[in-house]
């Protein structure tokens, strides 16, 4: 674990005013998660916002990635390329953003329920927010990283619905994808290389719970990942800073606090 870089008081400050560019900009496009809108106008209004607040789009271009945010609906889990799909009523669609400024990235996803969802579809997400919710909880100092991602896995385990073991959360700071790895699974492997967690560590967490099995494949376009079962699927996901008192939430904006407010929309 000597590769993870700890974060200064100072860098922690940096990394909140990218995350709060991210939030900013869930909070510009939330009023557009309505039937008909195209996941293409949603993107182009994700590059007008990072555009705006004078951030860098981090997924545009990152391994040939094409678009400046990650748009999952239903049964797509991550990676989403918007386009021409329109959104409908009932559909659950899933918005990854990640912003560079000042050196250094924040990332997080925010999942959106279109109109009237069916019951099934809101208890999906209500066991991802859960989920991310109790991994944000167990990020303390003396706390394990097994014991974080424990704190995940249990709720998706008890719910029932579907735990997605090929993607993972991840250390983040100046680069976005650092170390170390955060599965929503503890594995043998893990617990070998587990350690305590402490001050000044940045994690990116976020749990994927799908409806029916967590079996995922990667469709023809090389990006967009779907549940096997064609069940939909749901992603959360905030940058996490640990403190000596506690976890703080980088990813929020103005308006914004965790645990959210009642009512309070995608977070």
């Amino acid at each position: 674990m000597s590769l993870i870089q700890y974060k200064s008081a100072r860098e922690i400050e940096l990394m909140a005013e990218a995350g709060s560019m991210v939030a900013r900009t869930f909070q510009r496009i939330a009023p557009m998660i309505q039937p008909g809108v195209k996941t293409s106008a949603i993107d182009e209004a994700v590059r007008d916002s990072i555009s705006e607040l004078g951030g860098t789009p981090l997924f545009l271009g990152y391994h040939g990635f094409p678009a400046h945010s990650c748009i999952s609906v239903n049964e797509e889990v991550v990676h989403g390329i918007p386009g021409d799909r329109q959104l409908m009523d009932g559909d659950l669609v899933s918005i990854d953003i990640g912003i560079g400024a000042q050196g250094f990235c924040g990332d997080s996803a925010r999942s959106f329920l279109v109109g009237e969802a069916s019951q099934e579809t809101q208890e999906v997400l209500t066991v991802c927010r859960k989920a991310l919710a109790n991994g944000i909880e167990a990020a303390y100092p003396g706390n394990t990283l097994c014991g974080l991602i424990s704190s995940i896995e249990e709720v998706i385990e008890a719910s029932g619905r579907g735990l997605v073991k090929e993607f993972v959360g991840h250390g983040i700071g100046r680069n976005m994808h650092e170390e170390p790895q955060v599965p929503n699974f503890v594995s043998n492997d893990l617990k070998k290389r587990d350690f305590e967690l402490r001050e000044g560590l940045v994690l990116a967490i976020e749990p994927m719970v799908n409806g029916g099995g967590g079996g995922v494949k990667t469709l023809k376009d090389g990006w967009t990942v779907v549940t096997r079962d064609g069940s939909v699927s749901a992603h959360c996901e905030h940058t996490v800073a640990i403190t000596a008192d506690g976890p703080r939430v980088l990813t929020l904006g103005p308006g914004e606090s965790w645990p959210p407010l009642p009512g309070a929309v995608g977070q």
